[in-house]
């Protein structure tokens, strides 16, 4: 069994078409959003000539950045992992101090992409697992803006059948007219990323929300920290489904998210990568919630990790690399919202190849 010969990782900052936000970025009633979004590439080669790319895609909202992820990997052994013994490259990197989550994705995600070329299968059935004949449907995010720019997104978004909204603004009540201006009927999920700070403010939001009549669901409406008995409160009283996302890091909160909401999202990155995601996505299955799949600003590498994924999945929100426009990879194609992998550029693993083009090399 080869070990890993080198490990390399690169900082690239991803260009967002438009300027990105969530609740967290509001102060003092403005938005502050974001025109690029720092991610981390990995990639680790061996003896043999395999080869495996790997992406950690830090935020703040977890108290990660492109720093603390750097500061992981500096620690790392690499003759210590292998593409022949993934368990026992997994052990080694938990045993490691100060965990980073995206930065543990990042050479997760890479081990399995070599191993799964190695076998020559691409990283879904390495994992036994199938994929939609047709290929899964995922939303597609507009972020927190003013009322006209996130009309004028929706127009952008048009080819998209589901949106998925940003609130926790104060102007969310204009914002969701706005929406509803370019997209009178379509299906729209409401992400509050932990806006709202009481059971009775929550559920005011989300009694209002109803009326609309076409929200599929509303996501993580509390913070993760709010006391359990108002958490469970608001699942008996919301009249929309509940997901929790800041609230399910991994499959260990499976319980106490079953007794407050009615599903979970899972991140690659939350989770520390492809095989954590797919024991989070299991283990809520087992305790009946709804799962899905989401992601952070993303290239391509991350986006089609997560989508071999799919079949585990009740929804997706795997739009990230949509929402940029210098992704240094082609992978998982997203055709007006369904994302497979016909036409995706390698045979076996994530499926993913380093682009031609006139953005700065990465590996």
């Amino acid at each position: 069994m080869p070990p890993i010969q080198s490990l390399t990782y690169t900082r690239f900052n991803l260009a967002l078409a438009h300027s990105w936000a969530i609740a967290t970025d509001v102060q003092s009633g403005q938005v502050r959003g974001k025109s690029e979004y720092p991610v981390v590439f990995v990639v680790l080669k061996d003896a043999q000539g395999r080869s495996g790319v790997g992406e950690a895609s830090p935020s703040s909202q977890y108290g990660e950045t492109w720093e603390t992820v750097f500061q992981f990997l500096r620690q790392i052994d690499a003759s210590r992992l292998s593409f022949d013994d993934l368990s026992a490259s997994r052990t080694y990197l938990e045993s490691l101090p100060c965990p980073s989550m995206p930065a543990r994705c990042a050479i997760d995600i890479a081990l399995l992409d070599g191993a799964a070329r190695s076998a020559r299968q691409p990283l879904h059935q390495f994992l036994c697992l199938g994929y939609p004949a047709a290929g899964a449907l995922s939303s597609f995010t507009i972020g927190l803006d003013d009322p006209d720019r996130m009309e004028a997104k929706a127009r952008e978004a048009a080819r998209y059948p589901i949106l998925k909204m940003k609130l926790g603004a104060p102007t969310d009540v204009e914002n969701l007219a706005a929406l509803r201006r370019a997209a009178p009927s379509k299906l729209i999920r409401v992400d509050a990323n932990a806006a709202w700070k009481t059971r009775e403010e929550a559920l005011d939001r989300i009694l209002a929300l109803a009326d609309d009549g076409n929200i599929e669901f509303v996501e993580q409406p509390m913070p993760p920290d709010a006391d359990e008995a108002d958490a469970i409160w608001l699942k008996e009283h919301s009249p929309l489904p509940l997901i929790g996302d800041e609230s399910y890091q991994d499959a260990r909160d499976a319980e106490s998210c079953a007794r407050r909401f009615h599903g979970v999202n899972v991140k690659l990155v939350k989770t520390g990568g492809v095989t954590a995601a797919k024991e989070a996505l299991e283990a809520a299955r087992r305790l009946g919630l709804k799962t899905m799949l989401g992601c952070m600003i993303e290239s391509s590498v991350l986006i089609s990790a997560a989508a071999h994924l799919a079949s585990l999945t009740d929804w997706l929100d795997l739009d990230g690399n949509v929402l940029i426009t210098n992704d240094p990879f082609d992978g998982a194609q997203n055709r007006d919202g369904r994302i497979s992998f016909d036409g995706a550029p390698a045979p076996f693993g994530l499926q993913t190849a380093e682009r031609s083009s006139s953005h700065p090399r990465i590996l």
